[in-house]
């Protein structure tokens, strides 16, 4: 039973529980931030070549962060992991006046997720939430499997990475990285639905209070 004198506590405290880490951004939106520096990086390399598509990159995804923060004050860690490695992986592009860094910035990248994730899992703590930034409520099952699901995935964008910038010219991998690796995320994304689905935590219906 809820005394009178509890409940403005009680409300205060699901009222600071409530409280959204940030301002949601239209979907359509988020989705041009996130494709952005990716379709600069591409025309950039299809019409000036590698190193000046790296540098457009870099300044890509900076603006992309800043934006993103503008519009939510607050930012995900996977885009700022990610930032951090181009800007990395440009900078030794740059300095050392070969492209073959920015090329395995991928590969690093999605290992670092794939061991996170995993490494994560073997120590019985779930990442996924942190590293897709993730809205949604599974049981611990649930969890479980799509994050070692996704650790799996971010090893095979890696083991492809590798494939493609070794075997291809630079104007098929930046396409590769344009055309192939995002449609292949989304469709393996769209295929953990009903995972998603059967293990989704259904919100309780509140109980009427008795005094």
């Amino acid at each position: 039973m809820t005394s009178l004198d509890d409940r403005p506590k009680a409300a205060g405290g699901a009222a600071r529980a409530a409280k959204p880490a940030g301002r949601a951004v239209d979907p359509a939106l988020k989705l041009v931030l996130e494709l952005g520096p990716l379709a600069c990086f591409f025309v950039a390399s299809y019409r000036y070549g590698l190193h000046v598509a790296t540098g457009v990159l870099m300044v890509g995804v900076v603006v992309t962060l800043a934006a993103s923060y503008a519009l939510t004050r607050r930012l995900p860690v996977m885009p700022v992991v990610t930032a951090v490695a181009v800007l990395f992986f440009g900078a030794l592009t740059f300095y050392f006046d070969n492209p073959v860094f920015i090329k395995i910035k991928p590969t690093v990248i999605n290992c670092i997720f794939g061991a996170a994730l995993l490494g994560g899992l073997a120590f019985n703590k779930p990442l996924l939430p942190v590293v897709l930034d993730s809205a949604l409520h599974l049981d611990e099952a649930g969890w479980r499997k799509l994050t070692f699901r996704w650790g799996l995935f971010f090893f095979v964008l890696a083991a492809l990475n590798e494939a493609v910038w070794r075997t291809q010219s630079d104007v098929f991998w930046t396409g590769f990285k344009v055309f192939g690796t995002m449609p292949l995320t989304i469709v393996f994304a769209l295929t953990q639905v009903p995972l998603i689905m059967r293990h989704e935590l259904k919100p309780t219906a509140p109980q009427d209070e008795h005094f």
